[in-house]
């Protein structure tokens, strides 16, 4: 792979992920791309055959609380902010047409 990303192909690349770029930020992406791609050159170098595969750098394990079931908030103290409601349900604009 080459080292150097050339202006042509960022502005291509912006161009297709609709980015607007001016002049010097094409150059300055140019060159930090060029940089990144040359680090990446270097780590598909490493002999990595002895490295078991892993889905995170590093082992972590979520932990979460238990799920324990509490009382909900009540209906009223919900529906207090409700912009509009009819005591039981929120009421919001329509957003479909039904025809």
């Amino acid at each position: 792979m080459s080292d150097e990303l050339t202006p042509d192909v960022v502005r291509r690349v912006a161009r297709l992920s609709r980015l607007k770029l001016d002049e010097p930020q094409v150059a300055k992406l140019a060159n930090e791309l060029s940089k990144v791609l040359h680090y990446v050159d270097q780590l598909n170098e490493l002999d990595v055959s002895n490295v078991e595969p892993m889905a995170h750098a590093i082992e972590l394990t979520n932990v979460f609380r238990a799920d324990d079931p509490r009382p909900s908030l009540p209906r009223e103290a919900a529906l207090s902010n409700a912009p509009r409601s009819d005591g039981k349900y929120f009421l919001v604009p329509p957003i479909l047409d039904e025809k």
